[in-house]
């Protein structure tokens, strides 16, 4: 894992969704369910607690997400 931590994905959860590691189908269902809970229950949630704690960080977040829907 990098040195400042995970973002949204840990290593783990990129190899198992990306078809790198060697796991059951079940398994790879599970990863990509937990992925998709943390968006939708969590992701929301943290980005309102930064627009209203830590503007810098949310500034951040924002323009990485736009930036990359921007350049689809």
């Amino acid at each position: 894992m990098s040195e400042e931590g995970r973002a949204l994905l840990t290593d783990r959860e990129k190899e198992i969704i990306s078809g790198e590691a060697d796991v059951s189908d079940n398994y790879q269902y599970k990863t990509e369910s937990i992925v998709r809970n943390r968006i939708r229950k969590q992701l929301g949630e943290d980005i309102e607690f930064l627009e209203e704690y830590f503007d810098e960080a949310h500034e951040l977040a924002v323009e990485a997400v736009c930036d990359e829907v921007n350049d689809e």
